[in-house]
């Protein structure tokens, strides 16, 4: 079972809330959202090719695969972001 279009977006505002806490950036809701679903893609990219983990569902592994790559999303950012 998927996520739909509404749990993509809770689960992306919630994920990229967290990463943005540990990361101590600070930035506004619609970033957070942004950040946190296109670090669920590269966090569910990483999970089910690289790791062999299935993801999907709104569960707790969900969120956790996303927070985890926003977390990598936001720290090449700002890899990229020193380097320029």
């Amino acid at each position: 079972m998927g996520l739909g279009i509404i749990g993509w977006i809770v689960i992306g505002i919630v994920a990229g809330w967290l990463a943005e806490k540990v990361m101590g950036r600070n930035h506004g809701l619609l970033t957070n959202l942004i950040v946190g679903v296109i670090g669920a893609l590269l966090g569910g990219f990483i999970a089910g090719n690289l790791l062999g983990i299935a993801v999907g569902g709104f569960n707790l592994i969900t969120l956790l695969v996303a927070f985890l790559g926003a977390c990598l999303l936001l720290f090449l950012l700002g890899l990229v972001k020193r380097r320029a």
